[in-house]
Protein backbone atom coordinates (compact mmCIF):
# COMPACT_ATOMS: atom_id res chain seq x y z
CA UNK A 1 0.00 0.00 0.00
CA UNK A 2 1.15 3.22 -1.14
CA UNK A 3 -0.48 5.91 1.74
CA UNK A 4 -2.46 4.93 4.67
CA UNK A 5 -4.89 7.78 6.03
CA UNK A 6 -6.06 7.64 9.12
CA UNK A 7 -9.08 9.65 9.89
CA UNK A 8 -12.70 9.90 7.76
CA UNK A 9 -13.43 13.46 8.12
CA UNK A 10 -13.45 15.90 5.68
CA UNK A 11 -9.15 15.89 5.63
CA UNK A 12 -9.18 12.25 5.03
CA UNK A 13 -11.88 11.98 2.40
CA UNK A 14 -10.29 14.60 0.76
CA UNK A 15 -6.61 13.40 0.22
CA UNK A 16 -8.41 9.60 -0.58
CA UNK A 17 -10.10 11.22 -3.57
CA UNK A 18 -7.10 13.81 -4.51
CA UNK A 19 -4.95 10.18 -4.30
CA UNK A 20 -7.35 7.79 -5.61
CA UNK A 21 -8.01 10.00 -9.39
CA UNK A 22 -3.79 10.18 -9.53
CA UNK A 23 -3.94 6.46 -9.37
CA UNK A 24 -2.28 6.08 -5.32
CA UNK A 25 -3.11 3.08 -3.60
CA UNK A 26 -4.88 4.50 -0.62
CA UNK A 27 -6.95 3.30 1.82
CA UNK A 28 -9.18 5.03 4.82
CA UNK A 29 -9.53 3.76 8.06
CA UNK A 30 -12.02 5.71 10.85
CA UNK A 31 -11.79 4.38 14.39
CA UNK A 32 -15.83 4.67 14.41
CA UNK A 33 -18.48 2.87 12.67
CA UNK A 34 -19.59 5.32 10.49
CA UNK A 35 -18.91 9.17 9.56
CA UNK A 36 -19.51 11.67 12.19
CA UNK A 37 -22.43 13.34 12.96
CA UNK A 38 -23.13 17.06 13.28
CA UNK A 39 -22.76 20.16 11.47
CA UNK A 40 -20.12 20.75 13.21
CA UNK A 41 -17.96 23.43 10.41
CA UNK A 42 -21.18 24.02 8.08
CA UNK A 43 -19.54 26.78 6.24
CA UNK A 44 -17.76 26.41 2.92
CA UNK A 45 -15.68 29.03 1.76
CA UNK A 46 -15.19 29.98 -1.75
CA UNK A 47 -11.40 28.98 -2.05
CA UNK A 48 -12.49 25.86 -0.92
CA UNK A 49 -15.98 25.48 -3.58
CA UNK A 50 -12.82 25.76 -6.14
CA UNK A 51 -10.97 22.57 -4.42
CA UNK A 52 -14.49 20.95 -4.81
CA UNK A 53 -15.03 21.86 -8.16
CA UNK A 54 -11.53 20.35 -9.40
CA UNK A 55 -12.33 16.86 -7.06
CA UNK A 56 -15.47 16.91 -9.18
CA UNK A 57 -17.96 17.40 -5.70
CA UNK A 58 -18.77 21.04 -6.22
CA UNK A 59 -22.40 19.99 -8.16
CA UNK A 60 -23.09 17.89 -5.06
CA UNK A 61 -22.09 20.68 -2.78
CA UNK A 62 -23.94 22.92 -4.27
CA UNK A 63 -27.30 20.49 -4.69
CA UNK A 64 -27.17 19.76 -1.05
CA UNK A 65 -26.67 22.92 0.74
CA UNK A 66 -27.86 26.84 0.49
CA UNK A 67 -26.62 30.51 0.65
CA UNK A 68 -26.47 31.60 4.34
CA UNK A 69 -29.29 33.66 5.71
CA UNK A 70 -29.19 37.32 7.06
CA UNK A 71 -28.77 37.43 10.90
CA UNK A 72 -32.42 38.40 12.69
CA UNK A 73 -31.45 40.05 16.22
CA UNK A 74 -34.38 38.90 19.32
CA UNK A 75 -34.37 41.29 22.05
CA UNK A 76 -37.47 39.97 24.93
CA UNK A 77 -39.24 38.03 22.29
CA UNK A 78 -39.04 40.62 19.97
CA UNK A 79 -37.41 41.24 16.85
CA UNK A 80 -35.31 43.96 16.46
CA UNK A 81 -33.20 44.19 13.51
CA UNK A 82 -31.34 42.27 10.51
CA UNK A 83 -27.74 42.42 10.17
CA UNK A 84 -25.96 40.19 7.61
CA UNK A 85 -23.46 37.77 8.64
CA UNK A 86 -20.65 38.48 5.73
CA UNK A 87 -19.37 41.63 4.58
CA UNK A 88 -20.35 41.49 0.74
CA UNK A 89 -16.90 40.50 -1.15
CA UNK A 90 -17.10 41.49 -5.31
CA UNK A 91 -17.03 38.95 -8.04
CA UNK A 92 -15.01 39.45 -10.97
CA UNK A 93 -13.92 37.04 -13.62
CA UNK A 94 -10.89 35.62 -11.46
CA UNK A 95 -13.26 34.89 -8.42
CA UNK A 96 -16.36 34.19 -9.70
CA UNK A 97 -17.55 32.40 -6.44
CA UNK A 98 -16.94 34.83 -3.63
CA UNK A 99 -19.88 34.26 -1.28
CA UNK A 100 -19.62 31.05 1.16
CA UNK A 101 -22.18 27.89 0.86
CA UNK A 102 -23.81 26.24 4.10
CA UNK A 103 -23.47 23.01 4.03
CA UNK A 104 -23.79 20.49 7.47
CA UNK A 105 -20.75 18.90 7.44
CA UNK A 106 -22.01 15.32 7.86
CA UNK A 107 -23.93 16.14 4.78
CA UNK A 108 -20.23 17.29 3.15
CA UNK A 109 -18.32 14.18 4.55
CA UNK A 110 -21.56 11.97 2.51
CA UNK A 111 -20.47 13.60 -0.02
CA UNK A 112 -17.10 12.97 -0.01
CA UNK A 113 -17.18 9.49 0.37
CA UNK A 114 -19.83 8.64 -2.16
CA UNK A 115 -17.13 10.68 -4.72
CA UNK A 116 -14.43 8.37 -3.17
CA UNK A 117 -15.95 5.35 -3.86
CA UNK A 118 -16.59 6.37 -7.47
CA UNK A 119 -13.19 6.73 -7.59
CA UNK A 120 -12.41 2.78 -6.32
CA UNK A 121 -11.30 4.31 -2.88
CA UNK A 122 -12.69 2.87 0.13
CA UNK A 123 -12.94 3.21 4.03
CA UNK A 124 -12.61 0.42 6.59
CA UNK A 125 -14.59 1.71 9.38
CA UNK A 126 -14.24 0.36 13.22
CA UNK A 127 -10.36 0.36 12.65
CA UNK A 128 -8.83 2.54 15.76
CA UNK A 129 -5.57 3.37 15.36
CA UNK A 130 -3.49 3.35 18.61
CA UNK A 131 0.42 3.43 17.74
CA UNK A 132 2.98 2.96 14.96
CA UNK A 133 6.46 2.52 13.98
CA UNK A 134 8.55 3.66 11.12
CA UNK A 135 11.41 2.80 9.02
CA UNK A 136 13.29 4.19 6.16
CA UNK A 137 11.12 2.06 3.82
CA UNK A 138 8.17 2.49 5.47
CA UNK A 139 4.74 2.93 8.51
CA UNK A 140 3.63 0.59 10.30
CA UNK A 141 0.37 1.40 12.28
CA UNK A 142 -1.15 -0.36 14.95
CA UNK A 143 -4.60 -1.13 15.63
CA UNK A 144 -6.73 -1.93 18.79
CA UNK A 145 -7.94 -5.27 17.82
CA UNK A 146 -4.60 -6.48 17.42
CA UNK A 147 -4.14 -6.08 13.37
CA UNK A 148 -1.35 -3.97 11.75
CA UNK A 149 -1.29 -2.26 8.43
CA UNK A 150 2.18 -1.38 6.42
CA UNK A 151 2.07 1.40 4.22
CA UNK A 152 5.22 3.67 2.30
CA UNK A 153 3.36 6.84 4.10
CA UNK A 154 0.90 7.07 6.54
CA UNK A 155 -1.45 10.74 7.05
CA UNK A 156 -2.81 11.50 10.81
CA UNK A 157 -6.35 13.05 9.80
CA UNK A 158 -7.55 11.56 12.89
CA UNK A 159 -8.69 15.19 14.46
CA UNK A 160 -7.78 17.28 17.62
CA UNK A 161 -7.09 14.34 19.86
CA UNK A 162 -4.91 12.69 16.98
CA UNK A 163 -3.70 8.96 18.57
CA UNK A 164 -1.23 9.36 15.90
CA UNK A 165 0.22 12.83 16.91
CA UNK A 166 0.58 11.70 19.98
CA UNK A 167 2.61 8.42 18.75
CA UNK A 168 4.68 10.50 17.02
CA UNK A 169 5.35 12.32 20.39
CA UNK A 170 4.74 15.87 18.52
CA UNK A 171 3.30 18.61 20.63
CA UNK A 172 0.62 20.92 20.23
CA UNK A 173 0.72 24.67 21.23
CA UNK A 174 -2.28 26.78 21.63
CA UNK A 175 -4.06 28.57 23.98
CA UNK A 176 -7.97 29.05 25.20
CA UNK A 177 -9.63 31.62 22.84
CA UNK A 178 -12.93 31.88 24.73
CA UNK A 179 -13.28 30.83 28.43
CA UNK A 180 -16.91 30.51 28.70
CA UNK A 181 -18.49 27.03 27.74
CA UNK A 182 -19.93 26.88 24.17
CA UNK A 183 -22.84 24.39 23.55
CA UNK A 184 -23.48 22.80 19.89
CA UNK A 185 -26.51 20.92 18.63
CA UNK A 186 -28.66 19.89 15.42
CA UNK A 187 -32.44 20.11 16.62
CA UNK A 188 -35.65 20.28 15.25
CA UNK A 189 -37.36 23.41 16.14
CA UNK A 190 -40.76 24.54 15.70
CA UNK A 191 -42.12 28.54 15.34
CA UNK A 192 -38.97 30.18 13.87
CA UNK A 193 -39.01 31.12 10.06
CA UNK A 194 -36.01 29.28 7.93
CA UNK A 195 -35.17 32.51 5.98
CA UNK A 196 -32.88 34.06 9.22
CA UNK A 197 -30.07 33.05 11.63
CA UNK A 198 -31.87 33.76 14.81
CA UNK A 199 -29.85 35.04 17.19
CA UNK A 200 -30.51 35.71 20.89
CA UNK A 201 -28.02 38.26 22.56
CA UNK A 202 -27.97 38.67 26.18
CA UNK A 203 -26.58 41.66 27.88
CA UNK A 204 -23.29 39.68 29.40
CA UNK A 205 -22.32 38.63 26.35
CA UNK A 206 -23.44 35.04 26.12
CA UNK A 207 -26.79 34.11 24.16
CA UNK A 208 -28.01 31.13 21.62
CA UNK A 209 -28.27 31.19 17.65
CA UNK A 210 -30.46 29.68 15.63
CA UNK A 211 -29.27 28.69 12.52
CA UNK A 212 -31.53 27.23 9.83
CA UNK A 213 -29.27 24.28 7.92
CA UNK A 214 -29.40 24.47 4.55
CA UNK A 215 -30.49 21.35 2.70
CA UNK A 216 -32.33 20.08 5.88
CA UNK A 217 -35.52 20.44 8.25
CA UNK A 218 -33.20 21.36 11.34
CA UNK A 219 -31.61 23.73 12.71
CA UNK A 220 -28.01 24.32 13.99
CA UNK A 221 -28.52 25.72 17.40
CA UNK A 222 -25.05 27.45 18.75
CA UNK A 223 -24.76 29.05 22.46
CA UNK A 224 -22.13 30.92 24.58
CA UNK A 225 -22.99 30.32 27.94
CA UNK A 226 -21.52 32.00 31.41
CA UNK A 227 -18.44 30.94 32.55
CA UNK A 228 -18.76 27.86 35.15
CA UNK A 229 -21.75 26.70 33.69
CA UNK A 230 -22.08 23.32 32.79
CA UNK A 231 -24.58 22.54 29.92
CA UNK A 232 -25.81 19.07 28.98
CA UNK A 233 -25.89 17.73 25.54
CA UNK A 234 -28.96 15.93 25.94
CA UNK A 235 -32.90 17.03 25.12
CA UNK A 236 -33.96 17.84 27.80
CA UNK A 237 -30.49 20.12 28.65
CA UNK A 238 -31.20 21.61 24.84
CA UNK A 239 -35.15 22.33 25.78
CA UNK A 240 -34.07 23.96 29.07
CA UNK A 241 -31.27 26.12 27.30
CA UNK A 242 -33.83 27.44 24.46
CA UNK A 243 -36.56 28.70 27.15
CA UNK A 244 -34.10 30.04 29.41
CA UNK A 245 -32.57 32.08 26.85
CA UNK A 246 -35.07 33.10 23.79
CA UNK A 247 -38.99 33.34 23.39
CA UNK A 248 -39.19 29.70 22.48
CA UNK A 249 -40.77 27.55 24.84
CA UNK A 250 -39.23 23.51 25.25
CA UNK A 251 -41.35 22.03 23.25
CA UNK A 252 -40.60 24.33 20.69
CA UNK A 253 -37.64 21.90 20.30
CA UNK A 254 -39.04 18.83 19.22
CA UNK A 255 -35.92 16.67 18.04
CA UNK A 256 -32.11 16.42 18.81
CA UNK A 257 -29.79 14.69 16.52
CA UNK A 258 -26.34 15.42 17.58
CA UNK A 259 -24.83 17.85 20.18
CA UNK A 260 -21.12 18.73 21.55
CA UNK A 261 -20.09 20.90 24.48
CA UNK A 262 -16.41 22.52 23.90
CA UNK A 263 -14.29 25.30 24.85
CA UNK A 264 -13.37 27.40 22.18
CA UNK A 265 -9.23 27.06 21.72
CA UNK A 266 -6.53 27.35 18.72
CA UNK A 267 -3.42 25.53 18.60
CA UNK A 268 -0.81 24.79 15.89
CA UNK A 269 1.72 21.10 15.75
CA UNK A 270 5.26 21.88 16.24
CA UNK A 271 5.62 19.72 13.19
CA UNK A 272 3.66 18.63 10.41
CA UNK A 273 6.03 15.64 9.12
CA UNK A 274 7.69 13.26 10.88
CA UNK A 275 9.73 11.15 8.53
CA UNK A 276 7.15 8.90 6.22
CA UNK A 277 4.07 10.69 8.50
CA UNK A 278 2.12 13.97 7.65
CA UNK A 279 -0.32 15.52 9.72
CA UNK A 280 -3.74 17.04 8.37
CA UNK A 281 -6.32 18.86 9.69
CA UNK A 282 -7.34 19.22 13.24
CA UNK A 283 -4.54 17.00 13.82
CA UNK A 284 -2.17 19.31 12.64
CA UNK A 285 -4.44 22.41 14.06
CA UNK A 286 -7.34 23.26 15.92
CA UNK A 287 -9.80 26.45 15.28
CA UNK A 288 -12.16 28.36 16.83
CA UNK A 289 -15.54 27.92 14.69
CA UNK A 290 -15.87 31.55 14.40
CA UNK A 291 -15.38 32.27 10.63
CA UNK A 292 -15.53 29.02 9.26
CA UNK A 293 -11.71 28.22 8.95
CA UNK A 294 -10.96 25.11 10.18
CA UNK A 295 -12.84 22.51 7.57
CA UNK A 296 -11.86 24.71 4.84
CA UNK A 297 -7.81 24.74 6.31
CA UNK A 298 -8.54 20.75 6.71
CA UNK A 299 -9.35 20.23 3.28
CA UNK A 300 -6.69 22.22 1.55
CA UNK A 301 -4.01 20.73 3.62
CA UNK A 302 -5.29 17.56 2.19
CA UNK A 303 -5.47 18.95 -1.37
CA UNK A 304 -1.92 20.41 -0.99
CA UNK A 305 -0.52 17.32 0.01
CA UNK A 306 -2.24 15.23 -1.92
CA UNK A 307 -0.46 15.96 -5.46
CA UNK A 308 2.72 15.80 -3.56
CA UNK A 309 2.45 12.64 -2.94
CA UNK A 310 1.65 11.96 -6.15
CA UNK A 311 4.41 13.24 -7.68
CA UNK A 312 6.72 11.48 -5.43
CA UNK A 313 4.79 7.63 -5.26
CA UNK A 314 3.83 7.83 -8.72
CA UNK A 315 6.15 10.16 -11.01
CA UNK A 316 9.38 9.46 -9.28
CA UNK A 317 10.14 13.01 -7.82
CA UNK A 318 12.45 13.39 -5.13
CA UNK A 319 11.26 11.71 -1.32
CA UNK A 320 12.41 15.52 -0.08
CA UNK A 321 9.37 17.17 -1.91
CA UNK A 322 7.26 16.33 0.86
CA UNK A 323 9.29 18.92 2.89
CA UNK A 324 7.39 21.59 1.34
CA UNK A 325 4.14 20.63 2.51
CA UNK A 326 4.98 21.71 6.38
CA UNK A 327 6.85 24.75 4.74
CA UNK A 328 3.86 25.62 3.06
CA UNK A 329 0.74 24.37 5.12
CA UNK A 330 2.00 25.37 8.60
CA UNK A 331 2.81 28.82 7.40
CA UNK A 332 -0.83 29.06 6.33
CA UNK A 333 -2.56 27.41 9.40
CA UNK A 334 -1.07 29.69 11.67
CA UNK A 335 -2.64 32.69 10.01
CA UNK A 336 -5.64 30.84 9.53
CA UNK A 337 -5.38 30.10 13.46
CA UNK A 338 -4.94 33.73 14.08
CA UNK A 339 -7.93 35.13 12.05
CA UNK A 340 -10.13 32.71 13.72
CA UNK A 341 -9.50 33.42 16.34
CA UNK A 342 -9.78 37.59 15.86
CA UNK A 343 -13.19 36.78 14.39
CA UNK A 344 -14.43 35.01 17.58
CA UNK A 345 -13.46 37.58 19.39
CA UNK A 346 -15.10 40.43 17.04
CA UNK A 347 -11.48 41.74 16.12
CA UNK A 348 -12.35 40.83 11.87
CA UNK A 349 -15.41 40.86 9.96
CA UNK A 350 -16.56 38.01 8.25
CA UNK A 351 -16.01 38.91 4.72
CA UNK A 352 -13.06 39.57 2.57
CA UNK A 353 -10.33 38.04 5.34
CA UNK A 354 -12.61 34.96 5.23
CA UNK A 355 -12.99 33.33 1.96
CA UNK A 356 -9.63 32.47 1.98
CA UNK A 357 -9.06 33.30 -1.79
CA UNK A 358 -6.37 35.70 -0.77
CA UNK A 359 -3.42 33.06 0.40
CA UNK A 360 -1.04 32.07 -1.42
CA UNK A 361 2.69 30.53 -1.09
CA UNK A 362 5.07 33.31 -2.27
CA UNK A 363 7.74 32.76 0.09
CA UNK A 364 7.75 28.64 -0.71
CA UNK A 365 10.58 27.45 -1.99
CA UNK A 366 8.80 25.87 -5.14
CA UNK A 367 7.64 29.27 -6.04
CA UNK A 368 10.06 30.67 -8.71
CA UNK A 369 9.52 34.15 -10.05
CA UNK A 370 12.15 34.61 -12.79
CA UNK A 371 10.76 37.99 -14.24
CA UNK A 372 12.45 40.96 -13.39
CA UNK A 373 9.58 43.33 -12.94
CA UNK A 374 6.32 41.50 -12.07
CA UNK A 375 3.53 43.49 -12.27
CA UNK A 376 0.28 41.03 -11.38
CA UNK A 377 -0.02 37.32 -10.87
CA UNK A 378 3.25 36.29 -9.16
CA UNK A 379 4.69 32.73 -7.99
CA UNK A 380 3.22 31.71 -5.15
CA UNK A 381 -0.35 33.22 -5.96
CA UNK A 382 -3.72 31.54 -6.79
CA UNK A 383 -4.13 31.32 -10.08
CA UNK A 384 -7.41 33.43 -11.31
CA UNK A 385 -10.12 32.25 -13.36
CA UNK A 386 -10.54 33.47 -17.15
CA UNK A 387 -11.39 32.58 -20.68
CA UNK A 388 -8.09 32.30 -23.16
CA UNK A 389 -9.20 31.24 -26.65
CA UNK A 390 -12.91 30.71 -25.66
CA UNK A 391 -11.65 27.97 -22.89
CA UNK A 392 -12.03 28.73 -19.07
CA UNK A 393 -9.35 28.56 -17.12
CA UNK A 394 -11.15 26.85 -14.14
CA UNK A 395 -11.73 24.02 -16.60
CA UNK A 396 -8.39 23.85 -18.36
CA UNK A 397 -7.11 23.38 -14.15
CA UNK A 398 -9.84 20.47 -13.40
CA UNK A 399 -7.76 17.32 -13.28
CA UNK A 400 -4.36 16.07 -11.83
CA UNK A 401 -2.29 17.55 -14.41
CA UNK A 402 -0.03 21.05 -14.27
CA UNK A 403 -1.16 23.57 -16.52
CA UNK A 404 1.02 26.42 -18.98
CA UNK A 405 -0.33 29.41 -20.11
CA UNK A 406 1.51 31.62 -22.59
CA UNK A 407 4.08 28.70 -23.97
CA UNK A 408 3.82 25.34 -25.51
CA UNK A 409 3.98 22.56 -23.28
CA UNK A 410 8.13 21.34 -22.62
CA UNK A 411 6.82 17.37 -21.52
CA UNK A 412 4.23 15.14 -21.26
CA UNK A 413 1.84 15.67 -17.83
CA UNK A 414 1.47 19.87 -18.77
CA UNK A 415 -1.77 21.03 -20.67
CA UNK A 416 -0.81 24.20 -22.21
CA UNK A 417 -2.64 27.10 -23.33
CA UNK A 418 -1.66 30.02 -25.51
CA UNK A 419 -1.35 32.81 -23.02
CA UNK A 420 -2.52 34.16 -19.74
CA UNK A 421 -5.66 36.42 -19.15
CA UNK A 422 -4.86 39.98 -19.34
CA UNK A 423 -5.58 40.34 -15.62
CA UNK A 424 -2.89 38.25 -14.96
CA UNK A 425 0.02 40.35 -16.32
CA UNK A 426 2.49 39.87 -18.37
CA UNK A 427 4.54 36.36 -19.03
CA UNK A 428 4.39 32.83 -18.66
CA UNK A 429 2.69 30.81 -15.75
CA UNK A 430 2.88 27.40 -14.92
CA UNK A 431 0.31 26.89 -12.65
CA UNK A 432 0.59 23.59 -10.00
CA UNK A 433 -1.88 20.87 -9.85
CA UNK A 434 -3.59 22.49 -6.37
CA UNK A 435 -4.49 25.94 -8.52
CA UNK A 436 -1.45 28.02 -7.24
CA UNK A 437 0.89 29.43 -9.73
CA UNK A 438 4.64 27.51 -8.99
CA UNK A 439 6.94 29.44 -11.83
CA UNK A 440 6.56 32.33 -13.86
CA UNK A 441 8.81 33.74 -16.46
CA UNK A 442 9.12 36.04 -19.54
CA UNK A 443 7.12 35.99 -22.85
CA UNK A 444 9.78 36.02 -24.82
CA UNK A 445 11.51 32.78 -23.16
CA UNK A 446 10.60 30.02 -20.40
CA UNK A 447 14.26 29.73 -19.45
CA UNK A 448 14.05 27.85 -16.47
CA UNK A 449 10.47 26.04 -16.92
CA UNK A 450 12.45 22.27 -17.53
CA UNK A 451 14.72 22.19 -14.95
CA UNK A 452 11.71 23.45 -12.68
CA UNK A 453 9.57 20.58 -13.70
CA UNK A 454 12.31 18.17 -13.33
CA UNK A 455 12.14 18.87 -9.51
CA UNK A 456 8.39 17.02 -9.74
CA UNK A 457 9.52 14.12 -12.10
CA UNK A 458 8.14 15.82 -15.26
CA UNK A 459 10.71 15.12 -17.74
Amino acid sequence: MDVLIVGAGPTGLTLGIDLARRGVDALVVERADGLSPGSRGKGIQPRTLEVFDDLGVLDAVRAHGGPYPVRMVWKNGERVGEQPMFDAVPADEGAPCTEPWMVPQWRTQEILRARLAELGGEVAFGREATGLTQDAEGVTVEFADGGTVHARYAVAADGGRSAVRRALGVDMAGETVDPNPFLVADVRVSGLDREHWHTFPADDGTGVMLCPLAGTDDFQLAARLPRGADPEPTLEGVRALVAARTHLDAAAVTKLRWASVFRPRAALADRFRVGRVLLAGDAAHVHSPAGGQGLNTSVQDAYNLGWKLGAVLRDGAAETLLDSYEEERRRNAAEMLGLSTRVHRGEVRRGEATVQLGLGYRQSSLSEETRHAPDGIRAGDRAPDGTVDGVRLFDAFRGPHWTLLGAKAPVAGVRALPAAPASYGPGVFLVRPDGYVGWAGEEATADGLTGYLARFGLR
